[in-house]
């Protein structure tokens, strides 16, 4: 623990002690639509189940009859952090429409509280909203933290708790909506017995422009691929051009012997 939340856990309790009895009453207001049908609305928020699952810090909901539930929660707000085990009322339940809830718990140390609350749900089409008021009283260290901190936290419960009821509600439709956002609309493939027009007009563009200027058969195209030129084979020399420059050679030695013979004769005889 930091040391401004040691100074400021010390001041509350020097408070407490010198004013046990100090509460702060608050009062919290909301409207909430909900992606689903009143009667799912009302099914969730009656499920014990659903209820821990949902709450922030909820460590057990237990179901002791049809009007009446015991909970555990374990709360932080601010400096104090306390495990609450509290007990859930109904009364003028008209359902799936409205109910009201009386709620009272108890933190040891950290203090206590109790209060009312009014929840109603409204069909709008698909959709359900859900308006609930709640006045509460509370006591104990949770009393001296100030009013503006602890109905700010409170809020944020509020958000939470509706938060995650809406995500148990309708998660598939989220994950859907997710999807269609980072894949897109798809298309069909395309028939693998009809080749498309851009492939076919890409392939008569490739062997159009590849064709060259000299014979037919230096030009090879394959289906379905862009054409290439085939690389021209080595002509073929007939047999007296084959044996040409062994005749050359042979040429030259004849005349060269035959000059030879001469130039002795022409020196060489008197």
């Amino acid at each position: 623990m930091s040391t401004m939340a040691k100074l400021i856990d010390h001041l509350v309790s020097m408070t407490i002690r010198t004013n046990p009895q100090i509460e702060h009453a608050m009062e919290l207001t909301g409207t909430v639509v909900m992606a689903a049908k009143r009667a799912q609305v009302w099914d969730a928020l009656n499920d014990a189940a659903v209820l821990q699952a949902c709450i922030p810090g909820c460590e057990e909901v237990v179901n002791e009859s049809d009007t009446v539930r015991r909970a555990r929660v374990m709360i932080k707000l601010g400096p104090v952090r306390a495990r609450f085990n509290g007990t859930l009322t109904l009364s003028e339940v008209v359902a799936p429409e409205r109910c009201l809830m009386s709620f009272e718990g108890s933190g040891g140390a950290a203090g206590m509280a109790s209060g009312r609350s009014q929840v109603e749900l409204i069909e709008e089409g698909g959709q359900t909203r859900v308006t609930y008021t709640v006045h509460a009283s509370v006591g104990g260290k949770l009393g001296q933290i100030g009013g503006r901190l602890l109905d700010a936290s409170a809020r944020q419960l509020a958000d939470q708790f509706f938060a995650a009821l809406q995500a148990h509600l309708a998660p598939s439709a989220e994950v859907a909506s997710v999807a269609d956002k980072a894949l897109g609309p798809v298309e069909p493939p395309p028939s693998l017995s009809e080749p498309s027009a851009a492939s076919s007009a890409s392939s008569v563009s490739s062997a159009s422009i590849q064709a060259p200027t000299g014979p037919p058969s230096a030009l090879r195209v394959v289906s379905g691929s862009p054409a290439r030129a085939a690389p021209a084979a080595p002509a073929e020399l007939s047999p007296l051009a084959a044996e040409f420059p062994r005749l050359f050679w042979f040429a030259m030695g004849v005349v060269s012997t035959g000059f030879g013979v001469w130039l002795g004769s022409r020196l060489f005889v008197s």
